[in-house]
């Protein structure tokens, strides 16, 4: 876990993370977060939905937004206050991914930031947002 004292901050900065969904994983989020829809689990389902075949829990793959935040960028101490997420394409089992987020505007009243979240899937945007971040001050 990487510390950052709030004055380095700067708009422009990113953290990534690259990822590739297991069929292990599917299961492990679906038994804790208590998602069991087939479109995850049930080839024969998937096959007649629109995607075709079986696909990544969105929450799944969004909770990689919420490791970076915590664990990156902007660091250790960072709360959550908002996350708004659009699903633009669905991320299949065994894709590899590249979630990002990047700082888009710092207040200078208080420790509050703005993120750009997004995935990329072999250079297509699978999920775009923006979070809302308190980052608390360094003791």
């Amino acid at each position: 876990m990487k510390d950052k004292i709030f004055e380095t901050l700067e708009v422009g900065q990113s953290a990534s993370q690259v990822r590739t969904f297991t069929e292990k994983d599917v299961l492990d989020f679906s038994k804790l977060s208590g998602d069991k829809n087939p479109i995850h689990f049930d080839k024969e389902y998937a096959k007649d939905t629109r995607f075709k075949k079986r696909i990544v829990q969105g929450p799944f793959i969004t909770s990689l937004f919420g490791g970076l935040i915590g664990s990156e960028l902007p660091g250790a101490g960072t709360i959550y206050m908002n996350q708004n997420t659009n699903f633009l394409a669905p991320v299949y089992l065994k894709d590899t991914v590249t979630a990002t987020v990047e700082i888009k505007s710092i207040r200078s009243d208080k420790p509050v930031i703005k993120l750009r979240t997004y995935v990329i899937r072999d250079e297509e945007l699978v999920i775009d947002g923006e979070a809302t971040v308190l980052f608390l001050k360094d003791k």
